[in-house]
């Protein structure tokens, strides 16, 4: 197929654009490397060294010989999406072209606004591209499972039936998000499921939880080609930040009680939900939604995993819990639906004892690297005004993913 994957020079459409082109899809890339300026305007980095763009794509093609297009752009920028399509041609477009991080989202009024307005018209601009130029093409849209919050009932896959004084209808699933960048997701999805029923397009909104891991059988084949390890306390996650905490004899920093659950899944999970999704498309008019997670876990059952493979590896590993700078439940019921991605064939990596010592080598090995301030929590989602001393005017507009 010909596959266009926005944001691939992120973290989840970098591993994604890999794994498709080995497969023998034709691969291009769209991004214009926001997701690169943010580490610079953060004063953070990647665990692990990330080459330019450029050189992981001429490093792809001499191992596998397979060439990737790329196309440097924006998605606000409707002139060039429109090109890129009418160019490209896609019969799928994988989107991961967004600011990804609730707390970036979280940090003052200007964040907010920038996430909301880049996200929501970067897809709303590739919705009229599409219906313009190539309306039969197949959306697959990265999506939360953040929107759906964490209600008191099981949450199902993107709809719920529902009967009311006699009635009943199917209904989107009622959605709590808890940032405003999920809040910008919701408006994505409604948008899209909008645009699906009065133009006939087909989309696929995959609400992913919480990614871990950097290894896939393509990022493994050259340094070069390896992915990111964001553990800073805006754009890393929390398994992340566990393995390197652990691994400079940090304490791993529970927020809160710790009760937080989530649906967690492997990057190569990731990125063969993606391709699952473009070989079954969504019918014409259709949007529907993937849950797109493997397991649960709550973040303090995360730290005594980490914990106890750091004492398998001779590792002093202890838990520290500190109060919860989010606006969250600290402890809530969870259980999310999710059969569909199963049903269609993915047979999950679930999160093991090797998997975490892989997570757990990797810190070592950039031990060096490990910035230790950026561990503690300084977005305050009740104070964000007076969150970071950052230079928001400087924020660019985002493709990355």
């Amino acid at each position: 197929m010909r596959i266009g994957v926005l944001g691939g020079d992120g973290y989840c459409g970098w591993a994604t654009a890999l794994y498709l082109s080995a497969r023998g899809h034709s691969v291009s890339i769209v991004d214009n490397f926001a997701r690169r300026q943010w580490d610079h305007e953060l004063g953070v980095q990647t665990l692990t060294p990330i080459r330019s763009l450029s050189e992981r794509l001429k490093v792809w093609q001499e191992l596998s010989g397979r060439t990737i297009d790329l196309y440097v752009g924006d998605c606000m920028d409707y002139d060039f999406l429109s090109a890129y399509v009418k160019s490209a041609e896609p019969e799928s477009v994988i989107h991961f072209a967004e600011q990804r991080a609730a707390p970036y989202s979280m940090i003052d009024r200007k964040h907010a606004v920038f996430t909301q307005v880049n996200n929501v018209v970067g897809t709303l601009n590739l919705l009229f591209a599409l219906r313009e130029l190539q309306p039969d093409c197949h959306l697959v849209k990265l999506g939360t499972m953040g929107e759906y919050g964490t209600p008191n009932i099981d949450i199902e896959e993107g709809y719920i039936t529902v009967e009311h004084n006699g009635r009943k209808d199917v209904l989107p699933f009622p959605k709590q998000p808890g940032s405003f960048y999920h809040l910008s997701k919701v408006h994505d999805s409604h948008n899209m499921m909008f645009a699906c029923k009065i133009w006939k397009l087909r989309a696929t909104d995959l609400n992913q939880g919480v990614v871990y891991g950097t290894i896939t059988d393509e990022t493994a084949l050259d340094e070069a080609l390896i992915n990111r390890y964001d553990y800073d306390e805006v754009f890393g996650t929390v398994l992340n930040r566990f393995c390197v905490q652990a691994a400079v004899g940090h304490p791993l920093t529970v927020y809160g009680k710790g009760g937080q659950t989530r649906g967690f899944l492997d990057i190569r999970d990731t990125v063969r939900c993606v391709e699952l999704a473009c070989l079954n498309p969504a019918a014409p008019g259709e949007c529907r939604v993937f849950n797109q997670f493997t397991e649960q876990f709550s973040v303090l059952e995360i730290a005594k995993l980490v914990q106890a493979a750091g004492h398998k590896m001779g590792l002093d590993v202890t838990v520290e819990q500190l109060p919860d700078p989010r606006v969250e439940s600290e402890e809530h019921y969870y259980n999310a639906k999710h059969s569909k991605l199963i049903d269609l064939g993915l047979k999950p990596h679930l999160l093991s004892d090797s998997l975490l010592d892989s997570l757990m080598n990797i810190a070592i090995q950039y031990r060096d690297r490990i910035d230790t301030a950026m561990f503690l929590p300084q977005v305050d989602w009740r104070k964000p005004t007076n969150a970071r001393n950052l230079k928001p005017q400087g924020v660019p507009v985002a493709v990355s993913r």
